[in-house]
């Protein structure tokens, strides 16, 4: 082989290698964002080893992954004044172009559900649905409320919850069926109005705490906690009968995550500290003083770990489920919103 021949392959492999990640992003990966840097970054669970940081835009709050693990959404929220997702290639590591909401200022709370996104815009008191298959928002819904900001949205979309802070309310809507709420039939050889499929959707409000804001649903789906910042109290709401069945005096002043193990034993709030429940007993089991919980709360699917945001040390704590110990932490400024990502 001449060379010049070789000389132009060494160029050619120097060009793909300075083209591809630092590292690659693990088949399955921890999100992480950082309010301080307004990046995102992709961690290792193996080895809590960051692989890669990603901009994602003005004050970033809450991250979720696509159901192939491939693509993370970031709402940048600024209280109103931005009203953007951002759109992160996880495989690539880059930043895709931004999601557009117009009028739905305030975007915040995220789930991804059935091959969509779903997010509150708590300046529009909404909450809507973007379709990346089409790249629209397919789907609008006022709450009525103020500070519509977390939302949890059951498999099949016909049930969503959302919880209003300043309201101090959680709001239950149902999707109903039938012709009663169905949109009326075009004129002839018109296109389909927009509405609602086979149905309109039924709200109930339902009075919690002062500062409602982290909450989630057990994993059989028959009760909502919500954690009343204000109050330093949680709420539990009996999702069949639509109404609060217990107020929990934990004290958990400042609360704003709350999160259910897999199990569904337990429940973890961060309150300044990371307080630890007996979801039977509805009792405190521990508080752990050295994690300074203030932000996101993310599962391990496996149910052995616990991710947690302490933006008060800049990184998230890793808590081992079966002891209830911090064993571990990882370098994120100003940590928040946590999300697990996970290819096939």
């Amino acid at each position: 082989m001449s060379l010049r021949r070789r000389l132009g392959i060494v160029a050619i492999l120097a060009a793909l290698a300075g083209s591809l990640p630092a590292q690659f992003t693990p088949a399955t990966a921890l999100l992480a964002l950082s309010k301080h840097d307004r990046t995102l970054s992709i961690v290792d669970p193996a080895t809590l080893q960051v692989v890669a940081v990603i901009p994602v835009g003005d004050d970033p709050h809450e991250v979720v992954a696509s159901a192939d693990g491939r693509t993370a959404y970031v709402s940048n929220y600024g209280f109103g004044a931005f009203h953007t997702l951002a759109v992160i290639d996880l495989v690539g590591q880059k930043q895709m172009p931004f999601i557009d909401l117009g009028a739905l200022r305030g975007p915040h709370g995220l789930a991804f559900v059935d091959g969509k996104v779903w997010f509150t815009a708590e300046a529009a008191k909404a909450i809507g649905s973007y379709n990346p298959a089409t790249g629209k928002i397919d789907w609008i819904m006022g709450t009525g409320q103020n500070r519509t900001h977390m939302l949890y949205v059951f498999p099949g979309a016909g049930r969503i919850l959302t919880a209003n802070v300043n309201s101090a309310t959680i709001s239950i809507l149902d999707h109903t069926q039938g012709a009663a709420g169905a949109p009326a039939a075009p004129p002839p050889g018109r296109a389909p109005l927009p509405g609602p499929p086979g149905g309109d959707w039924n709200e109930t409000v339902i009075q919690v705490g002062r500062g409602s804001e982290g909450f989630d649903v057990s994993p059989d789906g028959r009760e909502a906690w919500v954690a009343n910042a204000g109050d330093g109290t949680i709420s539990v709401i009996d999702l069949g009968n639509k109404s609060v069945v217990a107020t929990l005096d934990v004290q958990v002043p400042r609360a704003n995550r709350l999160t259910f193990t897999p199990d569904g034993r337990q429940v973890l709030v961060t309150a300044g500290t990371l307080v630890v429940l007996d979801a039977a007993t509805r009792t405190v089991v521990k508080r752990l003083a050295d994690v300074h919980g203030s932000g996101g709360i993310l599962m391990q699917p496996d149910g052995a770990r616990a991710y947690v945001a302490c933006s008060p040390d800049n990184s998230v704590a890793v808590i081992d489920l079966k002891t209830l110990q911090r064993v571990g932490q990882i370098p994120i400024a100003g940590p928040d919103g946590l999300a697990w990502a996970a290819r096939p």
